[in-house]
This record gives C-alpha cells, structure tokens and sequence, in this order.
C-alpha cells in the first residue's frame, strides 16, 4: 500500500506540540532560527534533547557546519506571530538575548531555553535527527504555545494541570499528585 504524503502529514499533526524555534549562529555571526514542533527529551544522563529538522533548511546545514551550538527556545502562548516568523513569514523585529554560555543565540519572551552542543547526528529520511548535549537550561513562567491539526492553540483557562507521581514539575520540587517531595 502506497502512503500519500500529505494524508500522512494531516494524520501526524494530529498529535498536540509545543512549538520551539531552533536557534544558532549563522556562518556570517547573525543569528538564524527555524520553526520546529519535532523536539522531545531523549536522557538526563548524559542530558539530550533531539530535534528533528528539514535537511533542505538552511538551518539544518548551520546546525552541521562546524557542529554548530544551537538553542530550543519553547514559545510561550503569546508567541504565535514568532513562531510564524521563523516559519517563513517574516513579520517583526526578533528580541534576542545575549547568547547562552554555549554561545548559541536566545530569544526574549520564551518559556524555556536549552542550549545544546551537537552529540550526534542521524539519517532521518528527508529530515536529520539531532542529538544536543544540554549545556545550560533557562526556565520561566508562563502557558505554552501549542500546535494541533496545523494550527495554534494553548491552554485553555479552564486547564488543570495533573502531573503523574514520578514528575519533577511540581513547585518546590512537590509531585502535583501526592505532594511527596521529588528527588
């Protein structure tokens, strides 16, 4: 059985994702991003995140040359006009951030940031995985954006937020759950 494409496509974007734009150094020193929902948390030892990009983008050539450093910045709801602009649809002026001590470039306004050094780097048909040892991680307040049937979302208001008994994400390091402390 043949697989069209594009079904696959809509099909797959039935799966909820937050929304990071990737971020580098470009090879003359400025700063370039892309878009990309395919980002998830692969060990914390050693600590790795992989991201998943185009191998057509430009920067998934940045991210190859030199074994570039690279951050994920995890947008928060209100960033929707950033990450179309880093789609593709360039349509303001882009805050940055001094750069992470990895020197990979930050952008202003993101729930999170983790600036990563390559590990590794796999086939992935007409994408590359990439493996990112995390060096530095920054993280604040705020709801996510979200990405679902090829639009944005986030939280809803009426969002309770119930996290299993094994999670970290509690305040004070308390599981939502049980209220026992986390190690």
């Amino acid at each position: 059985m043949a697989i069209d494409p594009r079904e696959l496509r809509r099909c797959l974007g039935h799966f909820a994702t937050g929304v990071t734009v990737i971020t580098c150094q470009g090879a003359d020193g400025t700063p370039h991003g892309a878009t990309v929902n395919a980002f998830t948390a692969v060990s914390l030892d050693p600590p790795l995140v992989l991201v998943s990009l185009d191998r057509r983008s430009r920067l998934c050539a940045l991210v190859e040359q030199e074994r570039r450093p690279f951050t994920v910045n995890v947008l928060a709801s209100g960033q929707k006009e950033l990450a179309l602009h880093f789609a593709g649809r360039p349509n303001q002026d882009v805050g940055w951030l001094p750069d992470s001590a990895c020197g990979a470039p930050r952008l202003a306004g993101a729930l999170a940031h983790i600036s990563c050094t390559p590990w590794q780097a796999y086939d992935g048909g007409d994408h590359v995985l990439y493996l990112g040892e995390v060096q530095e991680f920054l993280i604040h307040d705020g709801a996510p954006l979200l990405f679902h049937t090829g639009r944005f979302h986030h939280l809803g208001d009426d969002h309770e937020p119930v996290l299993w008994g094994d999670s970290a994400d509690g305040p004070a390091g308390q599981s939502w759950i049980t209220g026992a402390a986390v190690r």
